[in-house]
């Protein structure tokens, strides 16, 4: 005959909550994971599809092109600056334009530093309306 102790037959005086507290947890990571998805404060003013109306006897602004070489040189509108001299040309141009505007073209194995010397001469006149040509 087998013998049973008494501890075999006590009742369950403890509930496992282990499963219950790898419920928890996952429920806990889902609800992180989806809240910040679910609040979008992001205010955005998308652009309509259609094109502004156009002014015919408005001119058309003039946009000042700066090219940058693989050399390093610059170019204000296809006449070669010198690096030292494009600071007082571009002040000579903000003068006859109060709010000109800028295309920044830098060659394919332009070094760096020069395209960071065009844009740090465009942001010490503040001069904001420039934009970065690409292919």
């Amino acid at each position: 005959m087998k013998k049973t102790s008494k501890r075999g037959h006590s009742t369950l005086n403890e509930l496992n909550i282990t499963p219950l507290l790898d419920l928890v947890f996952v429920l806990l990571v889902i609800f992180i994971i989806t809240t910040p998805q679910m609040v979008n404060s992001l205010e955005m003013a998308l652009p309509s599809g259609k094109p502004p109306p156009q002014k015919p006897n408005e001119p058309k602004p003039k946009i000042n092109r700066i090219l940058v070489d693989e050399k390093g040189q610059i170019f204000l509108n296809d006449e070669s600056v010198p690096a030292a001299s494009l600071k007082d040309k571009l002040r000579i141009l903000k003068v006859a334009d109060s709010d000109p505007k800028f295309v920044v073209k830098g060659a394919d194995e332009v070094d760096y530093q020069s395209m960071i010397t065009v844009l740090d001469a465009l942001e010490s006149l503040e001069i904001t309306k420039v934009g970065l040509a690409t292919q």
